[in-house]
């Protein structure tokens, strides 16, 4: 891990404890995840150590963000802590990071700073199914298939149950959520930079862009999070603007799943569970026939426990 700086700016070591951030915006076009550039080049997410003035490992982290990207969050909620030995380095020692998701309507980070917004399915380039089948999928799939073949019996039947509930090769079923699962498969099978037996050799065709540390997988845990929490919960407004249009809406929870959903239906089912409501303006920005311009309805928080947006559990050939 890098050497932080304190809020004087002066060199200091590393505490027992590193604060993460999954800084998440999107649009109809592309999620987009926040990443600084760190001394190998490599991207790598906004991050800090916990120190003695923070208040609580959440103000540690907001003041972090702030001072690498210029960008103060909103949405906030902790993610999941990291700890497994050499997650950092060679070293099999254990380095706790504290990972944290935030969602944010799309902004630029401060000017000469080294933050950038990168879409996500660079990264995980199987991840988006928007347009068919990801071509990234041809290539892993063999690899996937000849890690196991050396495998003994009982566990490669494991190992290609894990794959099959994942990737859905065989039966073409496929779960949005299973990111995580999806890429700890590909890391397992040095399919992907990050992974140990990986580094000697040629990057695998279609294997996304590297992270630098273990932030990949970092990274992974949040849009599985996020992928699910959409349907139960609804955080997707807080990555929406004050008013938009249902297509909009529609567009933006695809990027998200990377599905694309049956335009009736997901306008039914908005309309049906109280979602959002009218502005009574219009938008002539397709410049076709004008669009109503729609808000969330916030009241609908009051209303029903799990007001999020459901999605169907799409079978893929």
């Amino acid at each position: 891990m890098p050497v932080k700086r304190t809020d004087e700016g002066q060199e200091s070591a590393r505490s027992l404890v590193d604060l993460v951030a999954v800084v998440v915006s999107a649009s109809p076009e592309a999620p987009k995840v926040l990443v600084v550039t760190g001394a190998d080049r490599r991207d790598q997410l906004p991050a800090g150590s916990l120190a003695p003035h923070h208040r609580t490992l959440e103000a540690g982290l907001r003041t972090w963000v702030e001072q690498q990207t210029q960008l103060r969050l909103g949405y906030v909620e902790q993610l999941y802590t990291f700890g497994d030995a050499g997650r950092i380095g060679a070293e099999a020692r254990h380095d706790l990071s504290v990972a944290y998701l935030a969602l944010v309507r799309d902004a630029n980070p401060g000017a000469g700073l080294t933050a950038a917004w990168r879409e996500w399915y660079g990264y995980f380039p199987w991840e988006d199914w928007r347009e068919g089948r990801p071509a990234a999928l041809d290539t892993l799939e063999g690899k996937l298939k000849i890690w196991v073949k050396n495998m003994d019996r009982a566990q490669r039947e494991r190992v290609e149950e894990r794959i099959e509930l994942a990737f859905g090769f065989e039966t073409g079923l496929w779960s949005d959520e299973r990111v995580l699962d999806r890429y700890e498969l590909l890391y397992g099978a040095d399919l992907v930079a990050e992974a140990p037996g990986a580094a000697a050799r040629a990057a695998v065709r279609g294997s996304g862009v590297a992270m630098a540390f273990d932030h990949r997988r970092i990274l992974a845990t949040a849009l599985s999070r996020l992928r699910s929490k959409i349907k139960y919960r609804p955080v997707i407004f807080e990555l929406m603007p004050d008013s938009f249009t249902l297509l909009d809406l529609q567009e933006t929870v695809e990027a998200l799943s990377g599905v694309r959903l049956h335009k009736p239906n997901f306008r039914r089912l908005v309309e049906s569970q109280g979602l959002v409501e009218e502005t009574g303006e219009v938008s002539t920005a397709t410049g076709g026939r004008p669009a109503r311009l729609v808000r969330f309805r916030r009241e609908v928080l009051r209303e029903r426990p799990a007001p999020g947006v459901r999605l169907p559990s799409p079978r893929r050939s």
